[in-house]
């Protein structure tokens, strides 16, 4: 089940690693914008607020990471705190764009399911 947890919580890692790039380096991109469903008016007038919140997206995935490093070769409880810190954050703010926004429900379940997938799993896996 560990392993199960660790592919999981990887696929989060990389996922708001990806969040972070698309948020703080390319947020006015065409591409970007198109992802985001937002004009370049948008985004240029949010390109602050978007470069700060890609940086909570990569601060989660590094902390996820971290604990995924001391789950696999350090200190188990550590590497469970460090994931259900990091992962459970993920989730969570999936939760409230879900709630908050529920045209974006699909964002935010790509957004939740695979660090929701990944705690539960390395929760399990330590029971």
């Amino acid at each position: 089940m560990t392993v199960v947890a660790l592919v999981f919580t990887g696929i989060a890692v990389l996922l708001h690693g990806y969040i972070f790039v698309m948020e703080s380096l390319q947020w006015t991109a065409p591409r970007t914008r198109a992802t985001f469903g937002t004009s370049a008016q948008e985004a240029e007038a949010t390109r602050e607020m978007a470069f700060n919140q890609g940086f909570y997206n990569l601060f989660l995935a590094i902390v996820a990471a971290v604990g995924m490093g001391f789950t696999a070769f350090g200190d188990a409880g550590i590497g469970l705190a460090l994931v259900l810190a990091g992962a459970g954050s993920m989730v969570a703010a999936g939760l409230i764009l879900l709630i908050s926004s529920p045209d974006k429900a699909r964002a935010a379940l790509i957004q939740l399911t695979p660090p929701l997938i990944g705690c539960a799993a390395l929760v399990i896996a330590r029971l």
